[in-house]
């Protein structure tokens, strides 16, 4: 407590917590998962007013993070959870912890108990035997599910991993063509959900100014990798840091566009 406190007499009114599962924070010190806890306590702090939580791995997902989630405004409507793929030989041999039925029981639980979330995950294509089966039923899933945030990545071998050992027998151009088709899907996918927020007012956090325009994020975007808010500020007084509502005019892809005041 006492860190995120110095942090906010520095003025940082988004916390970020980061770990490789940030699911597991507790176990080295307590022997029991202690997220939710943590959280608990982090909300009660003055001043800071959004966290946001990177990365949690679906294998062992506490469920009763999200009704921690759900319960307090400060808390992001916001989860990184990386699923790699949907093909259960594919994360068997990935070593997830973790079947298609798994995931795809997860992946509704959070939508249910945590209504609004935006998702963020990551995939990889073109992972040693990847058929062209296993990659239609990838693009499916992906279809489907409808994820907020994407990130989709090519598989290139890296030492000490389950794959290592693994021969990468998927051609580089079937990958590189793969992964094309995945992100053309999220761009639709994308474009439609800002669309939905036109004509609406949305609260960002103000970031910095670029060629006289100031960049802000919603509270389901994250710093450098996911969409950004360009907005027109007609007052003056906008500031890094600062967190108000903003009137959506239009949007593209992955941004949208904004002015502040909303009134203008």
């Amino acid at each position: 407590m006492t860190e995120t406190e110095f942090l906010v007499e520095k003025g940082v009114k988004e916390l970020i917590l980061i770990a490789q599962d940030l699911t597991y924070y507790g176990l080295d010190l307590y022997s029991k998962r202690m997220l939710p806890a943590l959280l608990e306590e982090l909300v009660k702090v003055s001043g800071i007013e959004w966290i946001r939580l990177h990365y949690a791995y679906p294998a062992g997902f506490p469920l009763e993070l999200l009704d921690v989630m759900n319960k307090h405004s400060k808390i992001c409507k916001y989860i990184d959870i990386p699923l790699q793929h949907i093909n259960s030989n594919i994360l068997k041999s990935m070593h997830r912890g973790i079947d298609e039925d798994g995931t795809r029981k997860l992946v509704q639980t959070i939508r249910e108990k945590v209504p609004g979330i935006a998702i963020r995950s990551s995939f990889i294509v073109g992972y040693p035997g990847e058929t062209a089966k296993d990659f239609a039923g990838l693009r499916d899933f992906i279809r489907e599910s409808e994820f907020e945030r994407l990130g989709v990545f090519t598989y290139s071998h890296e030492e000490n991993t389950p794959a290592s050992a693994l021969e990468d027998n998927v051609r580089p151009a079937a990958k590189a063509r793969r992964a094309e088709e995945l992100m053309l899907i999220q761009q639709d996918i994308s474009a439609a959900r800002n669309k939905s927020f036109e004509g609406k007012s949305v609260q960002v956090i103000i970031d910095k100014k670029e060629e006289g325009k100031w960049i802000g994020r919603t509270q389901f975007d994250s710093p450098e990798v996911d969409n950004e808010v360009i907005i027109t500020d007609n007052s003056g007084t906008l500031a890094p840091g600062c967190i108000v509502n903003v009137s959506v005019t239009s949007s593209d892809i992955y941004d949208l566009i904004a002015v502040y005041p909303e009134n203008q």
